[in-house]
């Protein structure tokens, strides 16, 4: 089962355990206050009340826990993994409540006192992580689910092998409709001889997923409403594959979905709160990273020399499909596309220095493109921009592929926290049935998410090449 949060649709024990973590945060500061000053506790909220600290102290937590991917349903981290995420996550929460503690007068609290809360729900997180999965049964959250359809558009679905898109259901099985053809594996065929109703009742299904290959032949109005009145939601499959998989999946895309669909907010407020997010954090951003920025230009001068050229202006297609020119710290040897000829990024591509090694694994190349945000060619969050001759070929052998120009390019997105470096036909595919989830269901909230999760992919070196 999934809720819809930030734009995305998030597993809905993911969500809980979410609630759960802040909350424990939340009481472990509270706690570790009282245990730290007993009696003397009315002497410290007499600079004010202790609950306000305490909650900062807990959102600083979950949001360095989601900027480490561990509310992701993508996560594959082993013990050992999580354990390093925990503990990053909580070195960065503690930096930035120490730094609001002292920024907010009546907030101040004891360093000793904001160390051992730290500690404590550090390890707290952990145990509970370690223990959701020993004690708590995800079956429980699951939807139960019921495809009425057996042809090539319900296959998808029994298709589906990524274990971060099956989290949210639990299939029951397949009704086949009358004349269609079976392209499912036929135990999974459930034959409801009672009518459909009388069958979801005796199954316990929470939802109908249409899937017909052909709906105006056999459509099943009657069933199918019966069931909608009597509690069970009734879905079309690109919605549910929509809501499972966080894509537009192309293969059984319907153009008239999206034209009837909700989503695709392009009004004045979201375009001031797009500027204003734009704004902020490629100025923040500018800050926090000069120090990199400056280290990155001596490094590239002292490999190839202090005539050698720091920043890479590169022709990519933007809103619009016009183009304009990106920047990027130059990875690459001067003469690495001297014969005109663009070429996708390999691994271990040759042409590629041994500091542009390192600047492209931590991805600290692509901070120039700060400039291009603050100019108006792109924003902090969007689709990736390409080059010409890519999108040419892209556009005219995928369909739908110049949509992704409707919004601007991004320096992060969905797609870059979904799927790995892109470097092929195929990848392209995959890469722009997340860029159209984002497209359709964008908003401040959904960007700041993927922004704050960014961070997990810059520091796990995430798809880099």
């Amino acid at each position: 089962m999934r809720v819809r949060v930030f734009g995305q649709q998030i597993d809905i024990s993911m969500a809980a355990l979410a609630v759960i973590e802040t909350s424990m945060c939340f009481v472990v500061l509270l706690a570790v206050s009282r245990l730290r000053f007993g009696v003397d506790l009315p002497t410290l909220e007499r600079a004010g009340p202790l609950w306000p600290r305490a909650l900062l102290f807990s959102m600083a937590m979950a949001t360095c826990l989601l900027a480490l991917g561990l509310y992701s349903a993508r996560q594959r981290a082993r013990r050992g993994g999580v354990l390093l995420r925990v503990l990053i996550a909580a070195a960065v929460g503690i930096a930035i409540t120490a730094v609001c503690f002292d920024l907010i007068r009546n907030l101040r609290i004891e360093r000793d006192v904001l160390m051992l809360a730290t500690m404590s729900a550090a390890a707290v997180v952990y145990l509970l992580r370690l223990s959701v999965g020993r004690f708590i049964d995800a079956a429980h959250f699951k939807r139960r689910v019921l495809v009425y359809g057996t042809g090539e558009r319900a296959a998808v679905i029994s298709q589906l092998r990524r274990r971060a898109d099956q989290r949210g259901f639990s299939l029951i099985g397949f009704v086949q409709p009358e004349g269609e053809s079976l392209s499912v594996p036929e135990v999974r065929v459930r034959r409801p001889g009672s009518g459909l109703l009388k069958f979801c009742r005796g199954s316990r299904v929470d939802e109908v997923v249409l899937a017909m290959d052909d709906r105006r032949r056999a459509f099943p109005v009657r069933e199918l409403l019966e069931c909608r009145l009597a509690g069970i939601d009734v879905t079309d499959l690109l919605t549910f594959l929509e809501r499972e998989t966080g894509r537009v999946r192309l293969d059984v895309f319907n153009p008239s979905w999206l034209i009837f669909g909700k989503g695709f907010r392009r009004g004045s407020l979201r375009a001031f709160t797009c500027s204003l997010l734009d704004v902020t954090a490629s100025v923040g951003l500018l800050a926090l990273a000069l120090p990199v920025i400056l280290a990155t230009i001596v490094a590239i001068k002292l490999e190839d020399g202090w005539r050698a050229p720091v920043f890479y202006r590169q022709e990519r297609v933007g809103l619009g499909g016009c183009t304009f020119n990106l920047l990027k710290f130059r990875s690459m040897g001067i003469d690495a596309e001297a014969d005109g000829e663009a070429r996708w990024a390999a691994q271990h591509d040759p042409r590629v220095t041994r500091v542009g090694a390192v600047i492209r694994k931590l991805r600290v190349d692509e901070l120039p493109q700060i400039i291009n945000v603050l100019r108006g060619d792109m924003c902090v969050v969007g689709p990736r921009p390409e080059r010409p001759r890519f999108v040419e070929e892209l556009t005219n052998a995928i369909p739908y592929y110049a949509y992704r120009h409707c919004v601007k390019p991004g320096i992060t997105g969905w797609a870059q926290l979904c799927y790995a470096y892109g470097s092929s036909e195929q990848d392209a595919v995959e890469k722009l049935q997340y860029d159209l989830y984002y497209i359709k269901n964008s908003g401040l909230l959904f960007d700041l998410s993927i922004l704050v999760q960014t961070a997990e992919v810059v520091l796990f070196s995430k798809g880099a090449r």
